[in-house]
């Protein structure tokens, strides 16, 4: 598959991957020895894939893709720092890939581990303290039922803060604050060159699911 598509054309190229998947129908793109022959000179991946480091969430494998394809970054729970921004801007500066894609899944984990610090005061020792340290800003905005604004007749309508919604909220929140901190991303996506989107993978189904994007992706 030539690499020099749109930020549509990759996202497109991953929907398809992963349909692909879900149904069982794999086609294990770009695993041979030729194509480990002809990669052996130079790499030209479509996406920069930035996803937990969760061993049921392999991005080559859930969206069907090979060698070549996918320049991937990961860290538990999705979390970002200096070196995970510099991975992303190398992934689209200088290898020129289209598509940035944040990568998140239910039952994280990390989102977990934060959503109990926040309700419990008590957060993890050594260094996972630091994942979740950088997870709670995420979630800590988030209203609980204790905020929730009287709805209709008086009533609250308290926000029901499940897994799933805390999860996906991570996942949104870490799309705005890559090119929040990123100025090099942020004008790759301004100028159309790129497009960053949020996904939110389900273990059991496989089936990954967008939440969130900014820049023109044809949805």
């Amino acid at each position: 598959m030539p690499h020099r598509m749109t930020p549509a054309q990759a996202w497109s190229a991953l929907v398809a991957g992963n349909d692909r998947f879900v149904r069982g129908e794999m086609e294990h793109p770009a695993q041979g020895v030729e194509d480990r022959t002809q990669l052996s000179v130079a790499q030209n991946p479509f996406a920069v894939v930035f996803g937990c480091s969760d061993s049921r969430v392999a991005a080559e494998i859930v969206f069907d893709r090979g060698l070549g394809d996918l320049f991937v970054v990961r860290t538990a729970g999705h979390v970002v720092d200096t070196t995970v921004l510099g991975s992303i801007e190398f992934g689209v500066e200088v290898l020129g890939a289209p598509l940035v894609v944040v990568l998140g899944h239910d039952s994280c984990g990390a989102v977990g581990a934060a959503a109990n610090a926040l309700a419990t005061g008590t957060l993890p020792s050594g260094f996972v303290r630091a994942v979740v340290d950088r997870v709670i800003p995420s979630i800590v905005h988030l209203p609980t039922d204790d905020d929730a604004a009287p709805g209709a007749g008086g009533a609250s309508a308290p926000l029901a803060l499940t897994p799933e919604v805390l999860g996906r909220e991570h996942v949104r929140h870490t799309v705005r604050m890559l090119q929040s901190y990123s100025a090099g991303l942020a004008a790759a996506v301004a100028e159309g060159r790129c497009a960053v989107v949020g996904v939110e993978y389900a273990l059991a189904e496989g089936r990954a699911r967008l939440v969130e994007h900014a820049g023109a992706i044809d949805v």
